[in-house]
């Protein structure tokens, strides 16, 4: 009976939120989550779910940590929103903090709300400071899906949208998996594959070369990870060119990837940082950080960038306590300790599911790549949303990308608080769902 009268709540629910949600192009989930806490979710019938996404890819720290708990309490009670020329001590501490922990000559920030904010502003920066306006992105790119943002993302969202902004040039994403560029041993000539791209951009560009904005893990675009030398060789090219670089650490910023900022795997500072989801730990807060020159020369040409939430000192605050918890806890370090052993055991299921084509990515954000035969490597985001379906009836949350011209790609990116427990856990049900389904499909 308790059984029925919940799968008719469940239904009633699911029926009002068709009837008054407009749709985003995202399917609903299945479940209805009713509470959130360090790495569980609770659904409505109070099964447990271990989290494998951090929430949207931003809960860093876990959900509800007490610590920013205590955070949000103290400033919404006391200092949460005010006009956007109204700086405050938690603003001005969190762009100080943030000095420090950059390198040079990264140095200045300002603080707006969302990851695609994040990108318009920067992209303006880029320009208004170039007096140029090509922008340059990966052909996996995912940046967001506001306007300038939006233009400079290839992964997903372009159609039907009517015209991007000028200037938008693709780059072809280091895929190494599937690139067509080999040597003669098979291995990934990424070296040869770049010359190819900038020869494509210095073919179509109209000489206003402004900034490549890029992740140095294109995650939506299916943890591609830029090889050894990647981003060293591309700084080179950039600066030949009197290119910024914009690097967007969205999701891979404050520690995930086993270092504060994913760019210092590659020892090459960015001229522009955007920094959002794991900086307000699933709270909306974003960073935009350059150098000095950077900020000088936006000036001079009359830089406006004005919004509601611009400065907020609750998420400042909020952004303060996360990275000071990153620093003292030594989440860098849990980051890399916990990433190996989940790498690890992902290759070990490598080894025993054939249809696990190809694992990648970087500390506690790493990628498994489906594929629906083994000689021909074709894609297989069928089986791959299978998994995905049997892992979150199984107890696990880990979110899949099925976008044209990529395989499935999971997306592994639990909160770096997760235990080495957790983390046997999540394989554990991993492995039993790989069992399932592909026994299944081999039916």
């Amino acid at each position: 009976m308790a059984s029925t009268e919940t799968e008719t709540e469940t239904a009633a629910f699911f029926s009002k939120a068709n009837k008054h949600l407009i749709g985003t192009g995202v399917p609903f989930s299945p479940v209805i989550i009713t509470k959130a806490k360090g790495t569980k979710l609770y659904d409505a019938n109070n099964n447990q779910i271990l989290d494998f996404t951090s929430g949207q890819m931003s809960s860093l720290l876990g959900h509800s940590h007490p610590e920013i708990v205590q955070v949000v309490q103290k400033y919404i009670a006391e200092l949460d929103h005010l006009l956007s020329n109204m700086i405050t001590y938690p603003v001005v501490d969190l762009a100080e903090r943030l000095s420090r922990i950059l390198p040079l000559p990264l140095e200045k920030s300002f603080f707006l709300n969302t990851g695609s904010e994040s990108i318009e502003a920067a992209i303006k920066m880029a320009k208004l400071y170039t007096g140029q306006f090509e922008v340059v992105a990966f052909t996996a790119s995912y940046h967001g899906l506001t306007q300038g943002a939006g233009s400079a993302t290839y992964s997903a969202g372009r159609k039907r949208g009517g015209p991007c902004m000028p200037g938008q040039l693709a780059f072809p994403a280091p895929y190494a998996y599937r690139s067509p560029f080999r040597k003669p041993d098979g291995s990934y000539d990424w070296e040869t594959e770049m010359d190819f791209g900038w020869s494509m951009v210095d073919r179509q560009s109209v000489g206003s070369l402004a900034a490549f904005i890029m992740e140095p893990i294109l995650s939506t675009g299916g943890i591609l990870d830029l090889p050894q030398g990647y981003l060293r060789r591309m700084s080179i090219e950039c600066k030949k060119r009197g290119m910024l670089i914009i690097m967007d650490e969205a999701q891979t910023g404050v520690g995930r990837t086993g270092k504060m900022f994913a760019f210092e795997h590659h020892e090459v500072v960015p001229d522009i940082l955007a920094l959002s989801k794991t900086l307000g730990c699933g709270l909306p807060l974003a960073s935009v950080s350059t150098t000095a020159e950077i900020d000088r020369g936006c000036k001079e040409v009359g830089f406006l960038w004005l919004t509601t939430h611009l400065n907020d000192p609750l998420t400042a605050a909020v952004g303060n306590k996360v990275l000071e918890i990153v620093e003292r806890d030594g989440i860098c370090q849990a980051a890399t300790e916990r990433g190996e052993q989940l790498r690890d055991g992902l290759l070990k299921l490598q080894q025993k599911h054939w249809c696990i084509g190809d694992i990648r990515g970087r500390g506690l954000l790493q990628g498994i790549e489906i594929i629906s035969d083994a000689k021909t490597m074709a894609p297989g985001p069928d089986l791959g949303q299978a998994v995905s379906d049997r892992a979150l009836a199984a107890g696990l949350s880990c979110n899949i990308v099925n976008l044209p011209g990529m395989g499935g790609v999971f997306r592994l990116a639990p909160p770096v608080t997760v235990t080495t427990e957790e983390i046997e856990e999540g394989l554990r049900i991993l492995d039993e769902s790989f069992t399932s389904v592909v026994g299944e499909w081999a039916k």
